[in-house]
This record gives structure tokens, sequence and C-alpha cells, in this order.
């Protein structure tokens, strides 16, 4: 054997010795490397936020003074609202309507000014705004007109072409009070699904006019109305939709005290478009203890 074939021979690996591992590819080690990289600066970043600057006496007083004097702003901003004059701030002009169908003392009162905490699309722009309670404010002004618009609406059929419907219990005895004076048949605690639409039921009825107290309540006697093609007038508070609805009339539909005012008003309104020979009802018909109810302040 040459000394050169040795030489290649000692050089050669042995086939007994454990192969050498292989490294990562370039690629693959230099995207985990910026990774890396990456995750690293977020957990800095989100140590840097999350850590708050170690401050100083004198600037924890100072920060705690600026604390106070912005609660002290706040709790007198709410003072000042709770102080100012609900007749002042419903009313959408500088000047008080003229030819209300009743003092505006009377919708304070009643209530009819109130809605709720949700407004929806469909009601916005009726709301005058909101107190500092969160509740919405009806625009008066606008509520006054869109209740004579109702009437005129409603004094268009016949007292018996009209159903009315109020599933809340509130309205009971307004709406029977209001049904019992002009002669108008009314469906109250439950409205019997079908007696529009079903020809086979005993107590089918037809009907030229469906008036609900709420959408949502007497949603059965809505869609009965839809399905029909009945025109439906609706008292409607800021939290209601009013798809499927012909003429709304905005106001709280969730108290006696409101919904006796507006079918009170109604039904006087109702009595004179229609030249009805009745007696124009009072309010205290409808609502109970009216003489002893305060506007509130």
């Amino acid at each position: 054997m040459t000394k050169e074939t040795q030489t290649e021979e000692k050089e050669l690996p042995s086939t007994a010795e454990a192969p050498k591992k292989r490294g990562r590819p370039k690629k693959e080690t230099a995207a985990s490397e910026t990774t890396e990289k990456i995750e690293s600066t977020e957990k800095k970043e989100k140590t840097e936020t999350t850590e708050e600057p170690k401050l100083s006496p004198e600037d924890k007083k100072a920060k705690l003074a600026k604390l106070l004097k912005k609660a002290k702003e706040l709790e007198g901003a709410v003072e000042e609202d709770k102080k100012v004059d609900l007749k002042k701030k419903v009313k959408s002009e500088e000047e008080e309507k003229t030819d209300a169908l009743v003092p505006i003392e009377d919708y304070l009162k009643a209530s009819v000014h109130l809605g709720t905490r949700v407004i929806t699309p469909d009601m916005r722009s009726y709301v005058y705004r909101r107190r500092a309670d969160g509740l919405a404010v009806f625009n008066t002004a606008l509520l006054d007109d869109k209740i004579r618009e109702g009437a005129q609406f409603l004094a268009q059929y016949a007292p018996e072409d009209i159903i009315v419907i109020c599933k809340r219990e509130a309205g009971w005895k307004a709406v029977k009070k209001f049904a019992e004076m002009l002669g108008i048949r009314v469906f109250t605690k439950k409205y019997p699904s079908g007696i529009l639409t079903n020809t086979n039921l005993e107590n089918f009825t037809e009907a030229s006019l469906i008036f609900i107290c709420d959408p949502w309540l007497d949603k059965n006697a809505l869609m009965d109305a839809v399905r029909t093609k009945t025109p439906v007038l609706s008292v409607c508070d800021t939290n209601n939709y009013t798809q499927g609805i012909n003429k709304i009339i905005p106001g709280n539909n969730k108290s006696a005290k409101s919904l006796g005012m507006l079918f009170f008003l109604l039904t006087k309104l109702y009595i004179d478009y229609r030249k009805l020979p009745l007696t124009a009802p009072t309010v205290q018909e409808f609502i109970d203890d009216w003489d002893n109810l305060v506007p509130p302040k």
C-alpha cells in the first residue's frame, strides 16, 4: 500500500462514529431570531406600560389635589342640573308653546315627557336630551304636536271600526275609560291572537284601525295588523321600534299617569274632531289622585 493511499484512509470518517448534528437552515435561524426579538420587544413594552412610574410624595399630593378638584366640579355640575327647572329644560324653543293642549306643568306632573335609558334610532328624533340619571327626555313641544296629529288620525275612523289593545296593566284604567266613553272595542291583559286573521275563529273580527299602547308588549296585535294590512296607531316610548306602525304618538308608555294623560287628551280631541254629542271628560277620570300630584322641580 502506498503512502498516498494510507493518508486517504486516515482522512475518511469511521462508519462507527455517530453522525454530526445538522444545523438549522440559515433562513429558519434568521426567522427564529427575528421572532425572538419581536417577542422580547413586546414583553419589554408591556412591562413599560404596566409599570407605573414612581411618584414622589409631592407629586402624589399634587395628583390627588387635581382629582379632588375634578370630582368637586363634576359634583357641582350634577347639583346644578338637578336645580334646573324642568319646565325650561324640556321645551325646544326659547318661548313655551301658547297653543299647547294642556299646560306644560300637566305633562310634567303626568311624567309623559320621561322616556327610558334606551333610545332606538326610530325614536331619536323625538328626544330632547338626557337627564343626569340617564333617562331620556322627550321634546315636549313636539310631543304635544304629535298627540294632536294622533287624535286627528284616530278621528278618521268610526268607534265601531277601532280596536284598542293594551297588555300593560298600568294602562288598563285609562284604556277602559277611553273605550267606555267612545264605544270602542278594547282588549286588555291578553290579546286573542288570530282574531283578525283566522276566519274560522268564533271571535273573528274585522277592524279598520288597530290602536296599541306598546309595540313590544302588543306585538301579536301588531303582527296581525301587518298581515291584514290594517293601519296601526301606537304610543311609542324611547326604547320602541316603529316598524309596521302608521302613526306614532311619542310618550312614556310605562306609567299609569302618563297613559292616563294621553288617553284623556285623545278622548277629548276625538269627541271634538268627530263632533260627538258627548260631555268632554276630566283628567281626574283618567288619573288617580291627580289634584295632589306635583310637577318635578
